[in-house]
């Protein structure tokens, strides 16, 4: 097994968007909107829980960016490369580590290309700038007096890269062998013990009971948020911060002590850091907390609950001994799941979302993922029947209604008078209620967004769009005694429940949403939020013919 040198091998990160800008002091005082998804382990391909991960924060980047197009946006995501895991894995293949990672690393860097996913950085721990920052980060909190060599023993988990204490340890048996598992993953776990160098985790026990007490919205959904306190209220046990290298070489050395290596966890949490610069130069502005201009605290980190005492615990006590502030929130979603069991290679239950977005494009999977996934509190079960059913309601909600309003008996009739703005359209029983919910749909929209619930912030747009195919049955303007004003009334309203509903799915459908609002002619500075307002805009010159979804119902 080769060694990580001292140095770690330069990899340089692949900005799938614009490089990050440079901010002056003029600017600086706007924090930009700084999201990740977790860092992900490249042991083995990607599955559907990671490309959830991903498209869940690219929603609410891209929405930052509709709130506010010219505030910047770094969205960070990546491979976290190091551990005992990889170094297991490559060791099987007969691999070298570093080319394993290369090998694995390309799948999630293709995953976030075919999920259309806006990250502004896709970052790797075998980068040298990200080795430099754990080494920054190492010293800093050894020089506070923070690190010290002790001993350890306990339940060690090669799976998770983690110590489990004996209550979240129970036994199992298979084929008449004993076992020991973690009853927080079911990975199987290992008595070990051996000396390493230790953070002192337990100095910040009141600290973090304090903050988590004082922002009960800092962790979301709720019931995460009173789990992470109610564990507060014990000790907590100083971290094991490294391996000795004898057993793990892959990863990068503890300054001054190239017996030991620095433990996965310290290592893969500092990504987050050293993805938007740290450690940071003084900010020059007075009263500016130092990797402001960089973005840090982080808005949002994205994470599936399993992780969730690393990001909430590990890692802001970190923080706060090297005075930053923490991450304003965490999304901790739940998991999918296959026939309700958990997904597992072994077992072969794993959902590629490859082939998902093969078969399906990659729009309709996205809707999926926020229609039924974008609730986070519970798992949910991934279903070939339940996509196909989700992708024909958005077929019929949005698709089939641009088609009905632009089909050449309407686009007739209305030719023979001038198009109404949609907030002259009469206030009569037929079309008040679509022009009520269409009033209210941006700023329900946004509440709901701004307050994690995803999945229902969609189905607000899939209700009013469902009320705009109604009332194109119960007026039926394409029928000869339907009198083109009427008609004319009623497209009015249609079209004006596509520019706004188009706006709103942006974060959502990029790319459908995109020819939604093209074939709308709706130009591409007016689509941001405060566009989505009630008549706000008017659609411009509207194309025939376009079909959003390329699909056939009938074979799904």
């Amino acid at each position: 097994m080769q060694s990580l040198p001292a140095r770690c091998v330069w990899r340089r990160s692949c900005l799938l968007t614009s490089p990050r800008r440079a901010y002056t002091n003029d600017t600086v005082k706007q924090k930009p909107y700084y999201i990740t998804t977790p860092i992900f382990y490249p042991n083995a391909e990607p599955h559907i829980g990671h490309l959830h991960s991903l498209v869940v924060a690219d929603i609410f980047a891209r929405y930052s960016r509709l709130v506010n197009p010219s505030k910047p946006v770094h969205f960070v995501t990546g491979t976290d490369e190091h551990g005992l895991k990889i170094q297991n894995a490559a060791k099987a293949k007969g691999m070298d580590p570093l080319a394993f990672c290369d090998e694995l690393s390309e799948h999630f860097r293709n995953l976030t290309r075919k999920a259309d996913v806006s990250c502004t950085r896709f970052t790797r721990t075998t980068e040298r700038q990200h080795c430099d920052a754990v080494t920054h980060l190492w010293k800093e909190l050894d020089s506070k007096g923070l690190i010290y060599k002790g001993s350890h023993a306990g339940w060690y988990s090669v799976s998770d890269e983690t110590f489990y204490p004996p209550t979240q340890v129970a036994r199992a048996e298979k084929d008449g062998v004993e076992y020991h598992v973690s009853t927080t993953s079911g990975s199987r776990v290992e008595w070990q013990e051996e000396e390493n160098y230790k953070f002192r985790l337990s100095a910040f026990r009141e600290t973090l009971l304090s903050h988590y007490s004082a922002h009960p919205e800092a962790i979301y959904p709720p019931q995460h948020h009173t789990d992470i306190v109610a564990s507060l209220q014990e000790p907590l046990e100083d971290l094991s911060v490294s391996r000795k290298r004898s057993r793990l070489t892959w990863g990068i050395p503890v300054p001054s002590d190239s017996e030991h290596t620095i433990y996965v966890w310290i290592d893969a949490l500092t990504t987050y850091l050293s993805s938007v610069g740290y450690p940071f130069p003084p900010s020059g502005v007075e009263c500016v907390p130092s990797g402001t201009a960089q973005g840090w605290p982080p808005n949002v980190q994205v994470i599936g609950k399993d992780i969730l005492r690393f990001h909430a615990v590990y890692f802001p006590a970190m923080l706060h001994a090297i005075g930053l502030p923490f991450s304003q929130r965490l999304l901790a979603h739940s998991h999918w799941t296959v026939d309700r069991a958990k997904m597992s290679k072994s077992v072969g239950n794993v959902a590629d979302p490859i082939k998902a977005i093969d078969e399906f494009g990659i729009d309709l999977v996205r809707y999926y993922l926020a229609r039924v996934g974008g609730r986070f509190k519970d798992d949910v079960d991934w279903s070939q029947e339940q996509l196909q059913k989700h992708s024909r309601e958005i077929i019929s909600a949005l698709g089939n209604l641009l088609m009905r309003a632009t089909s050449s008996k309407i686009m007739k009739k209305v030719a023979k008078v001038k198009r109404p703005r949609a907030v002259d359209v009469p206030d009569d029983p037929l079309y008040a209620p679509l022009k009520r919910d269409l009033g209210r749909l941006a700023l329900t929209f946004h509440a709901l967004i701004e307050g994690f619930q995803v999945a229902d912030a969609v189905e607000e747009v899939v209700q009013v769009l469902d009320s705009a195919n109604l009332l194109m049955t119960q007026a039926a303007p394409w029928a000869k005694e339907a009198s083109s004003q009427d008609a004319a009334y009623v497209q009015s309203l249609v079209f004006e429940t596509l520019r706004q509903c188009g706006i709103l799915l942006q974060p959502i459908m990029p790319g459908k949403a995109a020819l939604l609002l093209d074939s709308l002619d709706v130009p591409a500075t007016e689509r941001t939020l405060a566009d989505a307002a009630f008549a706000r805009r008017d659609v411009g010159d509207v194309r025939q013919g376009v079909r959003l979804f390329d699909v056939d119902l009938s074979k799904m």
